[in-house]
Formats: structure tokens, sequence, C-alpha cells
């Protein structure tokens, strides 16, 4: 038999995806499964995007240009700009998701054998393209004792070597839920700048910040224009995970041009969803808000029914859509499988996502879980109540 390739023996398994098939097996036997697993909102896509997507009347669906389509460029630079991101058409690259746009910040950023460094926990996918490439992850751990605040900035320089290229974060992080201060980024700024490194910032959940203060960006910080890159995507944005946009932004000209032809390669983006996503750019302002108001009723549903269960903790989130919780039990891989496979409540479990798969650290997070509050509050009490009577049942095994 043919061998595998060691990059993909390497390749990590998805800690949000990988239970699938036991939650598919347990709808078989009958069971409701409340999925905390993944952030998938169930709240509605904007009717502007909807209407375009029900009007398309294009003889031919035809390649859209590699860098995405001019008119939602020109609309994307009206949408930063009502955050003060100030952005020429050609600071901005259409890609398939975000995901995309960090395979190309990967591509044009590191060659195999360079390293990154990134705060731990972190989301999945980061290791799983750095893994693609051969780039080496350095982690620096942050605590859900004092809700995942970064470390010091020293402990940052502490791991930057020749090898070292970039510092990447998630802003709101996936899957603390951590918004960074201003003095944080900051910091980095001020780090990154020092050491002439690139700062990769995914800012997919700009929207859902629980501040009053104004959202600083990668791209407001002065003095790094050549070193800042920005993820974005409509996914969560929009609740428009399907069609598959996403951004890369950067104001380096010779970054963008090394990451056109990456983009050209792939030829272009999806002609559908840019039709989509320019759409929804005109969503009114009533939306982003009753999708804002929503996600605070259940992050605070979600939170403070977790931390009513006995030996349960998770620190309220002030960004994003998740919560990283601590559960009364020493192996949540193993606990989060048995609740799909051996346990149901009146016919009903719960699917979360470990935490242990967010780590890079060996033995960190075996304790914790990830939960993703995007199911309806009625939903989310529900999914308590059978968590509760999960974690007795298991924990009553013994």
């Amino acid at each position: 038999m043919p061998k595998i390739s060691q990059r993909g023996i390497d390749m990590p398994a998805s800690p949000i995806r990988k239970l699938a098939p036991f939650a598919v097996a347990a709808k078989q036997r009958g069971i409701k499964v409340y999925h905390l697993n993944i952030g998938q909102p169930d709240i509605a896509t904007p009717q502007e995007g909807l209407d375009a997507l029900k009007n398309v009347d294009r003889k031919v669906l035809e390649y859209s240009p590699s860098q995405g389509y001019q008119s939602y460029l020109d609309k994307l630079v009206g949408y930063y700009n009502r955050y003060n991101i100030n952005l020429e058409p050609g600071n901005i690259l259409v890609t398939c998701g975000g995901s995309e746009a960090l395979q190309f910040a990967f591509l044009a950023c590191f060659n195999p054998g360079d390293e990154l460094i990134v705060p731990e926990p972190v989301y999945a996918n980061y290791m799983g393209f750095a893994c693609e490439m051969g780039v080496k992850v350095r982690t620096i751990t942050t605590k859900i004792e004092n809700g995942f605040a970064l470390p010091s900035i020293e402990e940052f320089e502490k791991l930057i070597n020749e090898h070292t290229r970039a510092i990447m974060i998630c802003n709101p992080n996936n899957p603390t839920g951590q918004l960074y201060s201003d003095d944080e980024l900051m910091q980095l700024r001020d780090l990154v700048k020092k050491h002439d490194l690139y700062l990769i910032s995914d800012e997919v959940y700009r929207e859902f910040r629980y501040s009053d203060k104004p959202y600083l960006s990668a791209l407001h910080l002065e003095g790094i224009e050549n070193n800042a890159i920005v993820i974005d995507s409509v996914s969560k944005r929009y609740s428009e995970c399907g069609i598959r946009i996403g951004a890369f932004i950067t104001r380096n000209k010779e970054l963008m041009t090394t990451v056109m032809k990456f983009a050209q390669a792939r030829l272009s983006p999806p002609l559908i969803g840019q039709l989509v996503a320019e759409a929804s750019l005109d969503a009114p302002q009533a939306y982003h808000q009753g999708v804002y108001d929503e996600y605070i009723a259940r992050r605070n549903c979600l939170v403070e029914g977790l931390n009513k269960i006995p030996g349960v903790f998770a620190p309220m989130p002030t960004g994003a859509f998740y919560a990283m919780v601590k559960l009364p039990v020493q192996d949540c891989d193993d606990f989060c499988r048995w609740c799909l496979e051996e346990f149901n409540y009146e016919g009903e479990t719960v699917m979360m996502a470990p935490a242990t798969g967010f780590y890079a650290t060996p033995g960190l997070g075996k304790n914790e879980v990830r939960m993703a509050y995007v199911l309806k509050k009625e939903d989310l009490e529900r999914a308590l109540v059978v968590l509760e009577k999960a974690l007795e049942a298991y924990n009553a095994r013994k």
C-alpha cells in the first residue's frame, strides 16, 4: 500500500469536528444533541444577502477576478471605514473564507522551519495550517484563572529567535472569548516593530465586542503598516459560514503582490458568495444591533448558568461567542465522547469541544472544554440542565 505523507500523519484532528461521528450515531439512536461544539450561528442571514442569492440572473457563472470583484472591494473599503480603518481596494484580497486568507498569510510570510508565536489556547486550525506549511508554532500560555489575559511582553520576547517570523493573535479571541486591551495591543506593536516581525491579527469576530470602547485593530497601530496583516470573514458577521467569503488585508504592497500569485494559482474566490456578501453590506444597523443584543443575552445565560453548577468555572467572555469552561472531571476528551456515546438525560445530551485540541502544550486543557453560545436561550438553559446531569452521572461511575 502506498505511504501517507508525514505531513498528513502529523496533521492534527479538529477538536471541534472530531466527535461528529459520535453525534451522528447518537441522533440515529433518537437522542437530541445540543451542539455547543461549533461556532455555527443559528441567527438568520441578512435578508439583503438572501435576496441577492434568490435573484441571481446571470447566464454564465464565470470566474471572478483573483482579487475579488471590484464592486465588492469598493464596498468593503466603506465597511472598514466605519471602524476608522482607512484602506484602499488594493489593500484587500477576497478569499475563500478566512481559512484561505490564513493559508495565504502562512505561504507568503514563512519558509519551512520558520517559527510563529501565538497565545494558547488557540484556534486549532492555526496549528493545522502551520503543519501544512512546515511552520513551527511556539505558544505562550494564558490561563483561565485570570480570564486568559496576555502574559507580560517579556514572556513573548523570550521566545523570539532568528527563526521567528510573526506573532499571531485572534481578537476577539476564539476559543477564549477574550478581547485584548489597548495596552496589550500597543505592547505587541512595539515588540513586532523592534524585531521587524509580522503581526497577523484574526479579526473575524469584530462585531462581537462586549465593550463601549472604540475597536482597536492591528490596522490602527501606527508604525507597523508594513508588518500588520488582518484576516477577516463574513461567516460570523452575517451568519454566512457556508458562502466561504473572507479577506486578506495588508498595506504592505510587496506582501500583497506575493499573495496575489497564490490567489491567481487558485484562480478565484466564490462568485455566488461574493454576490451575497456584497449585498449583506447593506444590512441595516438594526440587524447588527439585534444580533449583538441576542449574543449578550445568550452569553449571560450560559456563563451565569455554568458557574452555578458545582465544580464548574467559566470566566465571562468579553468578545466573540465562545466560553472556555473548567469542568470537575480529569479528562474532558473522555467526558465529551461519553456524553455522546453512553449518556442521555430524558433523551437529550450535549456536544462540546474538548480543550486539549486548542493547546499545543501537551497535558494542558484536560479539564476544560470550549462551548459556543450559538443556540437560542431556551436551548442553552436546557443544555445546562443536561450538562449538570451528565457531570453527576459521569463522576458517580467511580
